[in-house]
């Protein structure tokens, strides 16, 4: 009487002591013919000790007996079947998890070496694992990595369950039990964290070693993203650069806007060419950017520009990989919004740079001839410059500062004759104004003043009448105190005074008993004083 296991590490083949164990054998037949065990995790594995599943939950704390379904909730555990001819004395040993005793449900367990003694009769041992091919199987199983609970790190699961052979009869109830088709899967009853299953792969046994040194760069580039995107440098992870921008390297500090628009318009309108200057001082970086309105021309600009000649710089251009242009726009609240180019001559957007008449105004560029190189007005890094020419505009700077310093001293006085009198009668009427708020601040200070100060002063009261009552509680308690243990001694002469009497006669018994009866009462009377006392001061 045998059942075929296939788990997803390999196939194991257990012999089942169905003469010796018929209720336990009888449950694991008909367990697996329902499928019950059918996608169980094996949840715990101690390497050279045991491999245990069986629960459908994963936890080790799940599982139902055969006669559950058959009979109810209260036959969910049914008892041991210990023979003492059945040991743990070999590997591939079978045998039920036991919740205590008599608890027997669905968990089971492989022994993954020889003699393990200490887990006779306490367990029952129902069937035996063969077959060398389930031997290896077995192996396999013990030597998984596992966390510190003893669950495996990549799931190994019990796939299906064949019956080979069973000599029980099928119950009426069974065949209900029984699905049209194996269930495949992980159970629905698991509760357990998911983890990498059976049958994962790793990516080095999937891919060539160059699709995945690909893959590995553009997950990192990824992650690069993310991080930019997370402390704000770029807008959108996601976000890539455009591929109609050329940018454009080693060139001349000489070179223009303009220069680089007339030479890239060979492959393609244009729609703007930008040298990247200093903020400060306006000196070229030696780089640019230049945007095409087509793919196309930038790809053709980009094969037939790299490595030429401008101004006697050997110039290199690549395809930008900047973001900054589209960060900008986002910034602005022009994220959605299509970027449409214009004339880089005088920055309007309707038209390019080919068909401007030079009439608007806003320029956004000018030509050389009106160029300040961006560093200052009158500063022409590249001209030539005389003496007489840094004279002459030495002294025109200087005439046209005096002139208007001249205009603004004019104006100034003309105001003052005109509007003297009407403005020292203002000045007038505000200080009055003035005045008067002033002293109604004043007044108004005082008054709160005295108020504050009369608050103060009966709160002051209140306060050193309410310690002085307290000092008088104090002290009168401290007197009641000192009175009471000046009584006790008194009694406590008394009372060996009269003990004496009592052991000298009966006389002194009774002057003895009277005394005790006496004192008994002033006792009481004094703790129920105290006890109003202390009523009284906590009200």
């Amino acid at each position: 009487m045998s059942v075929l296991i296939v788990t997803s590490v390999g196939d194991i083949v257990v012999d089942l002591h169905t003469d010796r164990c018929p209720l336990t054998t009888k449950n694991f037949l008909k367990l697996c013919k329902i499928k019950y065990y059918n996608g169980c995790l094996f949840h715990k594995v101690e390497k050279d000790f045991l491999a245990q599943t069986g629960d459908p939950t994963g936890t080790g704390t799940g599982g139902n007996s055969i006669y559950k379904f058959l009979y109810g909730e209260q036959a969910r555990f049914f008892e041991h079947e210990i023979r003492p001819e059945l040991k743990h004395s070999k590997k591939g040993t079978v045998s039920m998890v036991s919740a205590g005793e008599n608890l027997n449900a669905s968990q089971f367990f492989f022994t993954l070496r020889d003699d393990i003694d200490y887990l006779d009769e306490k367990h029952t041992v129902f069937g035996m694992v063969e077959e060398k091919e389930s031997f290896e199987t077995l192996e396999k199983i013990n030597e998984a990595f596992v966390d510190d609970k003893g669950r495996p790190l990549k799931n190994i699961r019990i796939k299906h369950t064949y019956v080979l052979d069973d000599p029980f009869d099928d119950p009426p109830q069974l065949t209900e039990l029984i699905p049209d088709s194996s269930p495949d899967g992980r159970p629905h009853d698991e509760i357990v964290e998911e983890r990498l299953e059976d049958d994962w792969v790793p990516l080095d046994e999937q891919m060539k070693p160059e699709e995945l040194e690909e893959l590995i760069h553009s997950k990192e580039a990824h992650t690069n993203a993310v991080v930019l995107e997370s402390i704000g440098d770029i807008p959108d992870a996601e976000i890539k650069p455009p591929d109609n921008v050329l940018f454009v390297c080693k060139l001349n500090p000489v070179t223009e806007d303009e220069d680089l628009f007339t030479i890239f318009s060979r492959f393609g309108t244009v729609t703007s060419a930008e040298i990247i200057r200093d903020y400060k001082t306006g000196d070229s970086l030696c780089y640019a950017f230049i945007e095409f309105e087509k793919k196309e021309d930038c790809e053709r600009a980009y094969f037939k520009m790299d490595n030429t000649l401008i101004d006697d710089r050997r110039i290199h251009v690549d395809f930008s990989q900047s973001v900054s242009k589209l960060w900008g726009q986002y910034r602005h609240g022009k994220k959605n919004q299509k970027d449409k180019g214009g004339c880089f001559k005088c920055g309007a957007t309707d038209h390019y740079a080919k068909d401007c008449n030079g009439e608007k105004d806003g320029k956004k560029y000018v030509l050389k001839d009106e160029n300040t190189q961006r560093g200052g007005y009158n500063n022409h890094k590249y001209d030539m410059v005389f003496d007489e020419d840094r004279l002459d505009r030495e002294q025109k700077k200087q005439r046209v500062h005096a002139e208007s310093t001249r205009k603004d001293r004019d104006h100034r006085d003309s105001d003052k004759g005109h509007h003297g009198s009407r403005n020292n009668e203002e000045e007038r009427d505000n200080k009055s104004r003035y005045n008067e708020r002033e002293r109604d601040h004043r007044s108004r200070y005082h008054g709160e003043e005295r108020g504050h100060k009369s608050r103060y002063h009966g709160e002051e009261r209140d306060h050193k009448s309410r310690d002085r009552g307290e000092d008088e509680n104090r002290r009168r308690k401290e007197i009641e105190g000192r009175e009471y243990k000046s009584r006790e001694r008194d009694e406590c002469g008394d009372r060996r005074r009269e003990e004496k009497d009592y052991r000298k006669g009966s006389g002194g018994r009774d002057r003895y008993k009277h005394h005790e009866e006496h004192r008994h009462n002033r006792d009481s009377d004094e703790r129920s004083h105290r006890e109003r006392a202390g009523r009284d001061h906590r009200r």
